[in-house]
């Protein structure tokens, strides 16, 4: 069932007006995948909709209630396979779509979890109705790169995001790094992480910076704040314990005895001395629903990360200055030799404003 039917131009069409619906609601649905839905009928779109936050009706149901005509016969075109399943907080769709009396349903992604994979496609195609499965499937699938990892291995796709002037520093060798970038690179910033679940960094930027790591287009928006603090620095007035969202802190658990109740954040113990256990973390943080990870940290959070091969995704922010002397990136990422060299794939270079944007994917 996995094998891709045949298509048309038309499908393609309605497909990519589905995936644009789904993206209105980037930031809100996760863990679930983003998803839209479009009903088509005598060559025309009569309704549409889409997956708009998490615990809410799906694409499809959304659909198919804001239909204000007829839908037998029509057409759905939705991005992932409809769901037929019950262990979950909304009724399951594919009985849904059977009963409005559609003909036709176009599905952009079979459902890679393995609750659902294939049985929505299955009890559609029984009840008579024309299943197209795999319409720009390898598209949706990046579209929804985090769900696809954190339902197949329950850990966040992770991302690292930094600022960086061309020959690759930080920050100066004071320690100086705001602000390298621009001011509209900041603001793409903003949109990484109203993406993400968490906004995880090192204490040592938390003491030397300060920073909210809050969402500011997106300020009711649930984020986690993720800091590493093996030796328990942080200040008790730090603004990251103040802000709306929970905190999570990884402690070395020889440390517990020195931490007040009234913190305000949550504590993990781990049995760290020098480096983190980064397969842990990301285990941890999948307890927790989390399914997509942003790094913001400094170079030994950068390096930790890169070298434990736990980064999806790199986004390097680069501003058209040359430092010289100063903090690398990647100044505790040691490689043997050049074919060791860590890689990049399926990489883009876009302008953002006076500065440059390299995002690519980690060759594992």
């Amino acid at each position: 069932m996995n094998a891709v039917s045949s298509f048309s131009p038309t499908d393609e069409f309605y497909m990519r007006y589905a995936m644009a619906l789904a993206e209105q609601a980037r930031g809100f649905t996760s863990p679930n995948p983003l998803v839209g839905a479009v009903v088509v009928k005598d060559h025309k779109i009569i309704s549409e909709g889409y997956h708009e936050y998490f615990g809410g009706p799906h694409a499809e149901i959304n659909a198919l209630n804001n239909a204000q005509t007829n839908l037998h016969g029509a057409t759905m075109y939705v991005t992932l396979e409809p769901c037929a399943f019950t262990n979950k907080k909304t009724p399951p769709c594919a009985p849904q779509l059977i009963n409005a009396g559609l003909k036709r349903v176009v599905i952009g992604s079979v459902d890679p979890n393995p609750m659902n994979s294939n049985k929505g496609v299955r009890i559609l195609r029984q009840a008579g109705i024309e299943v197209i499965v795999g319409v720009l499937a390898d598209e949706i699938k990046r579209q929804n790169e985090s769900y696809f990892k954190y339902i197949k291995q329950k850990i966040p796709f992770v991302t690292l995001k930094l600022a960086l002037t061309l020959d690759g520093k930080i920050a100066t060798i004071r320690g100086q790094s705001q602000w390298i970038t621009s001011k509209t690179s900041r603001e793409y910033v903003q949109l990484l992480r109203k993406d993400a679940d968490a906004i995880l960094v090192g204490i040592g930027t938390v003491i030397k910076d300060d920073p909210h790591l809050t969402c500011r287009i997106a300020p009711k928006k649930k984020l986690w704040r993720i800091i590493l603090d093996p030796n328990f620095k942080i200040p008790k007035n730090a603004q990251v314990l103040h802000q709306r969202g929970p905190v999570l802190i990884f402690v070395n658990k020889r440390k517990l005895n020195k931490i007040p109740k009234s913190l305000g954040a949550e504590i993990v113990p781990l049995a760290c001395d020098n480096e983190f256990d980064w397969g842990e973390i990301l285990s941890e943080l999948g307890k927790r629903n989390i399914a997509s990870l942003l790094i913001e940290g400094g170079a030994q959070i950068a390096s930790s990360a890169l070298k434990s091969q736990i980064v999806d995704k790199v986004y390097l922010f680069y501003a058209p200055k040359i430092l010289g002397q100063g903090l690398g990136f990647s100044d505790y990422l040691i490689s043997k030799n050049l074919e060791s060299a860590l890689k990049l794939k399926e990489y883009s270079i876009v302008r953002c404003d006076v500065d440059f944007i390299i995002k690519g994917v980690l060759d594992k």
